[in-house]
């Protein structure tokens, strides 16, 4: 059967499973399925077999559920208030004032969760009600919590990096690297729209919020920051100065979490359960679904799909900037529907051909499939952190897309700065690793 035949089937299966609501593992492992039938291929079984065993047994793997297991102890500790008092009164004379604490809290704590999903769900717990309490704007306390809270999937450890970096045969360690630049200049791009927005509204720059805070205040606020900190700089500056794996700091992690949970007297039997029980649920999901993604990127090899898109955008003439401007109109699109690691794991096998024919840099690739995932995760009708906010604040989807807005547009932005200069991405893993 003509590969264009088989492609336009398994696109049409792909998207009747999906919005029937199968599990994306499911999807993936019957699709590859199909597309073997149709090109009369017998060995199935043996294929499933041999590709669910180089899916799972690869050891940059094993990372993804010890960051995950350290991100769930570390969601039953005081590790959010004390973001919140910590960073408060350092925040008290930039304008916009604690809407900035949204920002700095999620980019700390996307240091040591590795989610979006739970990066917006834990600080939007602390600081939505703080900000209400004091007078904030609505509107614009969802939307930096929102953007923000996309912090999760970029700034290392991020799961989804981990994801990346097996389904693309990528070093983890550099993915780790090329995230923390980009991580900040989003940081910084939101905390100036911040100001500025705070400036229109306000000759001052000030809100409702006028309470002050002494030096000493300023010092114990500091000092609520520390533990934190510290386990952020132990376990990705042994990754950074070669210390250890990826997968070792995650171990290291998982030690300092319930360390620092004990340490916060909020260490309990049933945390430590709850966690074990949130870690294992989440890396089974992750695990099934990269052994679907494993058999359809097989699968795909057989019948002979990627290759064949890859020597169509050959004939196409397309530019490297064409092909990256196609491609994030792609994956917007895709992330409407789907999770930000679901999309990865259904495209790598199709997209990494063409990359590669288009001379694009993987690692560069990785950082910006990263912040174009970003964007859908707050954009309707399936971004996640929008649900999570949502279930927050009882808000309408809407209104909380509404408000993320300026924010997807921030992101866009920073997609377009690391375009026109790659080296905010390749810097620190080209220094690093010479």
């Amino acid at each position: 059967m003509d590969i264009s035949i088989v492609g336009f089937i398994l696109v049409v299966a792909m998207l009747l499973m999906l919005t029937s609501g199968v599990w994306v593992a499911l999807t993936l492992t019957g699709i590859s399925i199909i597309g073997l039938q149709l090109i009369g291929n017998e060995s199935i079984g043996l294929l499933l077999g041999t590709s669910s065993w180089s899916a799972v047994t690869s050891w940059s793997l094993t990372a993804l559920p010890l960051f995950i297991w350290m991100g769930e102890i570390l969601f039953r500790t005081r590790l959010s208030q004390d973001l919140f008092e910590g960073l408060a009164p350092l925040l008290s004379r930039l304008p916009g004032k604690l809407l900035h604490v949204n920002i700095l809290s999620c980019g700390i704590f996307a240091a040591v969760s590795g989610s979006s999903a739970a990066t917006a769900a834990t600080i939007g717990r602390m600081t939505l009600p703080e900000l209400s309490r004091r007078g904030y704007d609505k509107s614009m306390a969802l939307g930096t919590l929102a953007g923000s809270g996309t912090l999760g999937l970029l700034i290392p450890p991020s799961i989804i990096l981990i994801v990346y970096g097996v389904s693309a045969e990528v070093s983890i360690a550099r993915l780790f690297l090329a995230g923390v630049l980009p991580g900040l200049v989003l940081i910084l791009l939101f905390m100036a729209y911040t100001s500025g927005w705070s400036l229109l509204k306000g000759r001052s720059g000030e809100v409702a919020d006028q309470k002050q805070y002494s030096f000493s205040e300023k010092v114990q606020a500091l000092k609520k920051l520390l533990p934190i900190v510290i386990l952020i700089g132990c376990v990705l500056g042994s990754i950074y100065q070669g210390v250890a794996t990826p997968t070792e700091a995650a171990a290291f992690g998982v030690a300092g979490a319930f360390i620092l949970s004990a340490v916060l007297g909020s260490f309990s039997l049933q945390g430590f359960i709850d966690s074990v029980a949130g870690a294992v649920k989440n890396s089974c999901m992750l695990g099934l679904i990269l052994v679907g993604a494993h058999f359809l990127t097989l699968a795909m090899g057989f019948i002979g799909i990627p290759n064949a898109l890859a020597e169509w955008i050959a004939t196409q003439g397309l530019s490297p900037i064409e092909l990256i401007i196609y491609l994030t109109v792609f994956f917007v699109v895709l992330g409407c529907f789907l999770d930000g690691i679901s999309v990865i794991v259904l495209t790598t096998s199709v997209v990494l051909p063409m990359v590669s024919q288009a001379n694009i840099d993987l690692l560069w690739f990785g950082i910006f499939l990263v912040l174009v995932v970003e964007m859908s995760q707050i954009t309707p009708p399936v971004g996640f952190n929008l649900f999570v906010i949502q279930a927050l604040t009882g808000n309408n989807i809407i209104q909380v897309a509404k408000a993320a807005l300026p924010f997807f547009f921030i992101i866009a932005s920073a997609i377009v700065l690391i375009t026109v200069y790659p080296s905010i991405v390749l810097y620190l893993p080209t220094i690093m690793s010479s």
